[in-house]
């Protein structure tokens, strides 16, 4: 029997100075920065880390809800984003940036093939407590998808609060 490798130890990450990687920042300047994320412990939780320039302190929202699949967590967290978004500083437009790659690709289908192909998103719009906007509010959106665990400080912060909101 050969024996046991070692294992490495973990990587350290390095996070961003600001809530994005330098190069990215330049391309979403003038925009708020919205990072979303979930996380499902005992229940599932969800995190909105709000940017609102550089040297402010980003504003956190977070909630808890019942339990569901990974994607739709997800798909809620970057809904309670936007919704978060829109509250805090209507008109304004902003980036929403997700871990979950399934959860931007189904906001883009419903930014460019409107509301009628994704009729659950109305739905969990709805349950956010917002009853109008949602396709205003992402017209108005950049939708990015970051890599989850890398150098974004806005993804880990997200990550973070949606971890803590789980319980």
């Amino acid at each position: 029997m050969p024996p046991k490798r070692k294992k490495s130890p973990p990587r350290p990450i390095a996070l961003s100075d600001g809530p994005l990687p330098p190069r990215y920042a330049g391309r979403f300047d003038g925009c708020l920065l919205v990072f979303s994320d979930a996380s499902l412990k005992r229940h599932g939780g969800l995190a909105a880390v709000l940017f609102d320039g550089e040297g402010v302190a980003p504003q956190v929202a977070t909630c808890s809800v019942p339990a569901a699949g990974s994607n739709e967590l997800e798909l809620q967290a970057a809904l309670f984003g936007l919704a978060q978004a829109r509250a805090h500083f209507p008109g304004r437009p902003l980036a929403l940036f997700a871990d979950n790659q399934d959860a931007v690709l189904r906001l883009e289908r419903a930014k460019a093939s409107g509301l009628a192909q994704e009729p659950a998103l109305g739905r969990m719009w709805a349950a956010l407590g917002c009853r109008e906007g949602l396709a205003e509010t992402l017209a108005d959106a950049a939708l990015c998808w970051v890599k989850g665990h890398g150098k974004c400080r806005g993804n880990a912060l997200a990550d973070a609060h949606a971890a803590t909101a789980a319980g």
